[in-house]
């Protein structure tokens, strides 16, 4: 009896304590406890290797840490992995344009398309949110500053091409606080070569921008100027706009030809970008892009590809030194797609394909750091593939990118962390 008066007197608090009991015909629960407060996200680093598929991160992680090494951007809490897909009619395989839209507006898009949906309307950007949120911005590349990616998140406009475009609103309309890269032949037009002359080793480099001379409009609107490594690292003020190449900051061909050796270097532009963009007390919105890896990746010129993934790395660990220091910093580490259809093998291994003019582009052997070993990069096109792309994050909200998802959802996440608004 005892017992059994002791069994049933536990069982009544166990179920007393935080569960419901009945009362009057009314069911009476336990408070409920408080929802976790959204991460505290003040400032973002988002960090694209354009055309920078798996293979690309093991080539170049290979090359550089070995078979057991990790990157800078393998060693990252969280990893997810995103779908490229654009919504253009004619094929689903996407371009810069479209996939870095995308990522900017939570929006798909033709091919070629500036963040402008398929009509052609405009679409608000993260970075344009942020801008209106009282953030400074920034965008630093190694292609053109007008070039498809950075673009999409600071303009709009139906066509990629239209640079010149592009570059006026920059500075005149989204007002972006930092542009770092290549491109002066777009801020200047014809017969203005600038400070890099037009008689550059591309027949097709020269000034040919449409909107006149947009460097005086930009020092006029209160940027500083800088077309050097040291007009760079002496520049003060919040504003700044440097231009240090006629096109790209490398020069793209097959392998065994081309160079990547930019005027400065992916690693010190990301650097001054933070410096200058840290000043803002209410955080701050960077994009950097290294371009080499996707032009590269076209002209199958895997030890060029490798070198400049090789830079970007560099470029993170700036991103994540920052951030440990700054813990309210989310970095992420994305590609906007795949470029070559690249595979890693063994050098010696036979095609496996029965039709011999269906043999891939071999590049190598490579090196395996800190190993004996060597292998081989093979590419499949020189165009771009529909396969997913790798993203690792860290820092307040990094977990939220983990899974498998399309690249909308990059934006849809980062306003909801930025923001509090509800993913879509």
């Amino acid at each position: 009896m005892f017992k059994s008066k002791r069994c049933a007197a536990l069982l009544i608090a166990t179920l007393s304590v935080g569960l419901t009991l009945n009362h009057g015909g009314q069911a009476i629960s336990a408070a409920p406890s408080k929802p976790a407060k959204p991460p505290v996200v003040k400032n973002v680093i988002m960090l694209v290797g354009d055309g920078m598929g798996t293979a690309q991160r093991n080539a170049i992680r290979l090359a550089t840490k070995g078979i057991d090494g990790e990157l800078e951007m393998d060693s990252m809490p969280y990893s997810g992995l995103i779908h490229t897909n654009s919504a253009d009619p004619k094929s689903f395989i996407t371009d810069s344009a479209a996939a870095a839209s995308a990522i900017a507006t939570g929006v798909k898009t033709y091919n070629g398309a500036i963040s402008v949906d398929l009509q052609g309307k405009p679409v608000k950007t993260i970075l344009e949110q942020a801008k209106k949120a009282g953030k400074a911005t920034g965008l630093v590349t190694t292609a053109q500053v007008t070039d498809a990616t950075p673009a999409a998140f600071a303009a709009h406009t139906a066509n990629r091409s239209a640079q010149s475009d592009i570059a006026k609103q920059y500075i005149e309309k989204t007002k972006v606080d930092v542009i770092l890269g290549g491109g002066e032949d777009y801020w200047y037009p014809a017969g203005h070569p600038g400070y890099y002359p037009d008689t550059a080793e591309d027949a097709e480099e020269g000034s040919k921008g449409t909107q006149g001379n947009l460097v005086e409009r930009a020092k006029k609107l209160g940027y500083t100027y800088v077309r050097t490594a040291d007009e760079l690292k002496r520049a003060k003020g919040r504003k700044l706009l440097g231009l240090f190449a006629n096109e790209e900051m490398f020069q793209k061909r097959s392998e065994g030809e081309g160079k990547y050796n930019p005027v400065v270097s992916l690693p010190d532009m990301t650097k001054k970008a933070i410096d200058v963009l840290s000043k803002n007390k209410k955080g701050f919105f960077l994009v950097v892009e290294e371009e080499a890896i996707d032009e590269m990746s076209h002209d199958n010129n895997g030890s060029l590809m490798i070198k400049a993934g090789q830079q970007f790395d560099q470029a993170v660990a700036v991103a994540k030194r920052y951030a440990k220091h700054h813990p309210d910093t989310l970095v992420l580490v994305l590609a906007d797609h795949e470029s070559g259809g690249l595979t890693i093998e063994t050098p010696g291994d036979a095609d496996e394909s029965e039709d011999s003019n269906t043999l891939s582009d071999e590049n190598g052997p490579f090196a395996v750091a800190h190993s004996k070993q060597t292998f081989t990069l093979n590419w499949t096109t020189t165009g771009h593939t529909a396969a997913g792309v790798p993203l690792t994050a860290m820092g307040p909200g990094a977990k939220r990118f983990a899974g498998v998802y399309e690249n909308t959802h990059i934006h849809d996440i980062l306003e909801t962390l930025l923001f509090g608004k509800r993913e879509r």
